[in-house]
């Protein structure tokens, strides 16, 4: 019985991280080009800056997306009734959170690439909850999860894409 508790917990997790981290890792890794702000500018400082791109934000969409819709079958009823509504809200959520998470950036005066601790980890996870709690709500544990695992795969994940040139800064 407890082992059933455990895996039914590791279940939950993953279909919480798929779409989440698929759709904040492909913005990242086909990101470039030309700025979603357009370079335009609010009282002399940029929109979201030169980080969030239409590129990256297509690709982090329609890779969750598909995401969404290839572990939709593998996804039990009980976790959630609708999980391919609930995936695309993830989706939407996780690039919806790392925008605002920008343009807070900005208001606040941080440069792009300059780092945010907790903020740059943590913004897309906690816009996909935002998004999907009306669906469901994940409990402490789970969210306690979610957030641990996302700080310490965000910082090695980062790492990675700054060793092999994807990222300018390692965070």
């Amino acid at each position: 019985m407890v082992v059933m508790h455990y895996i039914k917990f590791l279940m939950t997790i993953a279909a919480y991280v798929v779409p989440l981290y698929i759709t904040n890792g492909c913005a990242l890794l086909f990101g470039g080009g030309r700025p979603l702000d357009l370079g335009k500018k609010i009282f002399g400082k940029p929109i979201f800056g030169r980080g969030k791109t239409v590129r990256g934000t297509c690709a982090g969409l329609i890779s969750g997306l598909l995401s969404v819709f290839i572990i939709a079958p593998l996804v039990p009823k009980w976790f959630v009734s609708n999980y391919v509504a609930f995936g695309n809200l993830l989706v939407l959520g996780a690039l919806t959170g790392d925008i605002l998470a920008s343009f807070l950036k900005r208001r606040l005066g941080f440069k792009s690439g300059c780092a945010v601790p907790v903020l740059d980890q943590l913004d897309f996870v906690f816009g996909g909850i935002v998004f999907t709690a009306w669906m469901r709500v994940p409990s402490i544990a789970e969210f306690t999860a979610l957030l641990i695992i996302t700080l310490f795969m965000h910082r090695f994940s980062n790492y990675i894409a700054y060793k092999v040139k994807i990222k300018e800064v390692p965070w």
